[in-house]
Order: structure tokens, then C-alpha cells, then sequence
């Protein structure tokens, strides 16, 4: 695995986890009786972006870790997942 590759594979991993983290425990204005004018009843009333990042951040490199080792160590080589690759060289 080159070192782009690995970046490219940490980012496609942190953007996964962000979007599984974004709806957690998220209040919205409507719920909580507060709307700001010119807002979505669903917007969040506090975010805390900031946390949220850090926790993305955290899942993320420990998932990116576990899928390396497993590919660094040859466990599941990308032959085990390419099914056009068994097809073209039986």
C-alpha cells in the first residue's frame, strides 16, 4: 500500500464515520422550541461541529488502522475481493 493510497483510503473512511457521527444524539431547533428566523425547523440547535470532528477523527484512524493491518499483513489480498479478477484469470 503506497502512501497515497493509504491517505485516500483514511479519507474515504473519515468521511464515512463523519456522516454515521453527524446524526448522533443531534438535537434539532424544533425540538427544542427554539427556531432562529429564516431556519428549518430541522436545522440542529448546537451542533458542536468541533466535537463532532473529534470523535469522526478518533473512530477513523482506529477503523484505518484495522483496515491496514489487515491488508499490510496479506490477510485479504485485493484477489480475495475482485470478483472481474477471478472471472478474467481462471
Amino acid at each position: 500500500m503506497t502512501l497515497f493510497s493509504s491517505f485516500v483510503l483514511y479519507a474515504i473512511i473519515w468521511f464515512m464515520t463523519l456522516f454515521v457521527v453527524l446524526p448522533l444524539r443531534l438535537t434539532t431547533q424544533g425540538e427544542s422550541g427554539e427556531v432562529v428566523p429564516g431556519t428549518p425547523e430541522s436545522a440542529p440547535a448546537n451542533p458542536q461541529m468541533r466535537r463532532r470532528m473529534l470523535i469522526t477523527t478518533i473512530a477513523a484512524t482506529v477503523v484505518w488502522g484495522i483496515v491496514v493491518a489487515i491488508v499490510l499483513s496479506g490477510v485479504i489480498a485485493i484477489e480475495d475481493v475482485d470478483i472481474l479478477y477471478r472471472l478474467t484469470y481462471q
